[in-house]
């Protein structure tokens, strides 16, 4: 369980920031595919940019209450996933640990994850997505915040967004950063 809420916030804090950003478009030679960059900071001009916040949005919203669907549609199954605590995963592996811990039982533990600081680079049918994810989990009366940078890189394959590669770091709190 604590994996998979490490692994979903990770995942959502990669989403959040890439989706908000002030453009500062960029073009590349390299080839045809990636002629069009679109980078920002604040608000996106990423041609998908709304696309992929709803996306990212909905994907947090359904892993705050262990959504299987909400991951099945979001990761691609050729995902490689590195949690925060250096573990790599599969898409496949991903699903098996949601499918045993089903959704939140009542008078359980819960946390509710949402992305902030979201940027999102697109090179045509390629994006980057990263954000800070915030993670509030509510223990009885007490709850408790931790935050992560996630960075996500998407690919549109027959015309649908899905996540491929997953990257997440988690920050300090604020009380013990130098």
């Amino acid at each position: 369980m604590i994996l998979l809420r490490k692994s979903c916030l990770f995942v959502l804090c990669l989403l959040a920031s890439t989706l908000q950003a002030a453009p500062e478009a960029s073009t590349s030679p390299i080839s045809s595919a990636t002629a069009r960059a679109e980078f920002s900071v604040g608000k996106s001009t990423a041609p998908d940019a709304e696309e992929l916040t709803r996306l990212l949005r909905a994907f947090l919203e359904g892993a705050s209450k262990n959504d299987l669907a909400a991951h099945q549609r979001f990761w691609a199954d050729d995902l490689i996933y590195t949690s925060s605590s250096g573990q790599r995963l599969s898409k496949a592996e991903i699903i098996n640990e949601v499918s045993k811990e089903g959704p939140p039982k009542f008078g359980a533990e819960t946390t509710v994850f949402t992305g902030e600081d979201i940027r999102i680079q697109q090179y045509d049918t390629t994006a980057i997505v990263a954000f800070r994810l915030v993670g509030i989990t509510s223990k009885g009366d007490k709850k408790e915040t931790a935050e992560y940078l996630n960075t996500g890189t998407f690919l549109k394959r027959a015309g649908q967004w899905q996540v491929v590669s997953w990257q997440a770091t988690k920050l300090l709190p604020k009380e013990t950063k130098p």
